[in-house]
């Protein structure tokens, strides 16, 4: 038996997708143990996963520069592990990897095909070819390590939703007939973000619908706030910013029928709980390998542009300075895909 030290940081999309991957892992090879080092708010992706995974949060803040680093590094050594599977490949990965590999410890790490993607967002002779996906690029590292994988992953709760508990029902309410409707309009990059008095749109025509209830979901006071005055305005409209915790959101996304989301982390959660996703993308573009499971019923919403992509992560300024990518998408298109999943869906609960 062996136990295997997983590493990724940052954003919670990109830790979401290790989901799919570290769950296949750890049912395939039920024998070793496999811990997930990431920042400690990301536990609630990880509370459904098999018994042999366990979650090791960190706050990088209290290992700053090399000593803490350092630092990190012995706790992690005095733990035990065998090896390092390395999801992240920036310097703190680095750092802790080339340690265990000084101690004799097996390490692998992703190929992020960084100059594969500068190609393919450089603004002259861009080539715009599909990239290999995130999720198999981590699912590689497990079979550099040993541990080849059929990535067969449903839903971070199985094959049964979650009960929605009494306290959430009391702002959710039930189904009773109507259909649930996920909308996150916010991303970390403007690139990334459809604008929203566009999206204000879109909410107006999702209201119109006599059988759908729309929940809103943010993060931050500055969407709070937006959220909370369409909510506010519409009445099928139900804003969740700041009333549940991530946990409980990933629940509620498991009873919707449909996601209409950005491409951000919103996108990778709903897929976690086998969510049809409605994406809207902008700067950015599947083509990088970001757009992670695409549940059956899910549709990507973009415009084709000679220009598209011009940023892997939507935070690089736009060349035209007009964001035309996104402006160029209309509402109603929009609207329509979300009717078209929502049409095509049984009951939900």
């Amino acid at each position: 038996m062996a136990h295997i030290l997983v590493i990724r940081f940052s954003a919670i999309g990109d830790v979401a997708m290790t989901v799919p991957v570290l769950s296949a892992v750890a049912r395939q090879y039920p024998a070793d143990e496999f811990t997930i080092l990431t920042k400690g708010n990301m536990k609630y992706l990880f509370e459904h996963m098999p018994p042999n995974v366990h979650f090791r949060g960190v706050d990088l803040g209290d290992y700053k520069g090399m000593t803490g680093l350092n630092n990190l590094f012995y706790e992690l050594y005095k733990e035990g592990y065998d090896a390092v599977a390395d999801l992240h490949d920036v310097i703190r990965s680095m750092f802790l990897r080339m340690a265990f590999r000084v101690k004799n410890k097996p390490v692998a790490n992703i190929d992020k095909s960084r100059r594969a993607k500068r190609m393919l967002v450089r603004k002259d002779k861009k080539v715009a070819q599909p990239l290999k996906t995130t999720i198999s690029r981590y699912a590689d590292v497990f079979e550099e390590l040993g541990y080849p994988i059929d990535l067969d992953f449903d839903s971070i709760f199985g094959k049964e939703k979650p009960g929605i508990p009494s306290a959430m029902r009391q702002i959710v309410g039930t189904h009773d007939g109507v259909k649930w409707v996920g909308v996150a309009p916010f991303a970390r990059h403007k690139g990334k973000v459809y604008p929203l008095e566009l999206m204000s749109k879109v909410l107006e025509m999702l209201n119109g619908r006599k059988d759908l209830r729309i929940f809103l979901f943010g993060f931050g006071r500055a969407e709070e706030e937006w959220c909370r005055r369409c909510e506010q305005q519409m009445e099928r409209v139900t804003s969740l910013v700041s009333r549940f915790d991530l946990g409980q959101e990933l629940v509620l996304m498991s009873h919707l029928d449909v996601m209409l989301s950005m491409d951000s982390a919103n996108m990778h959660m709903a897929f976690l709980t086998h969510t049809p996703v409605v994406s809207i993308w902008g700067a950015t573009h599947p083509y990088a390998g970001f757009a992670g499971l695409q549940v059956e019923g899910s549709e990507i919403i973009q415009v084709p542009m000679e220009c598209r992509p011009c940023s892997i992560y939507g935070n690089k300024p736009c060349y035209k300075g007009t964001l035309e990518c996104m402006y160029s998408i209309q509402p109603s298109a929009v609207a329509e895909a979300v009717f078209k999943v929502c049409d095509k869906r049984k009951g939900n609960e």
